[in-house]
């Protein structure tokens, strides 16, 4: 009875190691399709090309900023490697409005909220499916109090508004539902 248990035990033991051998296959040999439901079948390699300011207003730091969060997103939601080239994905783009504007009109005919946007756009060239590479414009916006100055809250605002931005640009790129 005893050495019954321990077959069992050494049989469920098997499965469980073949089971995590197939799964630790399957996420990380394929390069195909990634938790974040990104598609970089084909893709070897990619590369991001420095983001431009061309904003009527530019803001310090910002095209850097920008560029940093879609490299370190690339990175951390595929396998693809990173290159400074040319790569088989390659982003390329620019930053074509940075504003605020009044939203609302209180009673007393004073903004009662501003509207905060950016605008980037962006060449996505994939060289091995070329029918997934897009020229397109992306535009996001926080709104904020009127109350605020633009100063005390555009940091806070720009995270955000980047954030959604560079979301945006890796679902068009890479997330084909």
């Amino acid at each position: 009875m005893e050495l019954n248990h321990k077959n069992n035990t050494r049989l469920h033991y098997a499965k469980i190691t073949l089971l995590v051998i197939i799964m630790g296959i399957i996420v990380n040999g394929c390069k195909i399709y990634s938790f974040s439901g990104a598609s970089t079948k084909g893709l070897a390699t990619v590369s991001i090309q420095y983001f431009q300011n061309r904003a009527s207003l530019v803001q310090p730091g910002l095209s850097q900023f920008i560029t940093d969060a879609l490299i370190d997103k690339c990175k951390g939601q595929t396998n693809l490697k990173f290159i400074n080239g040319i790569g088989d994905a390659n982003f390329e783009g620019e930053i074509s409005d940075y504003n605020t504007r009044p939203l609302t009109v209180g009673a007393d005919a004073r903004a009662a909220s501003n509207r905060f946007t950016i605008t980037i756009k962006v060449k996505y060239t994939n060289t091995v499916e070329p029918e997934l590479s897009f020229d397109q414009t992306f535009s996001r916006y926080q709104d904020y109090d009127s109350n605020l100055d633009l100063s005390r809250v555009e940091k806070e605002l720009s995270d955000k508004i980047v954030e959604m931005l560079v979301e945006d640009i890796f679902n068009q790129a890479f997330v084909n539902w």
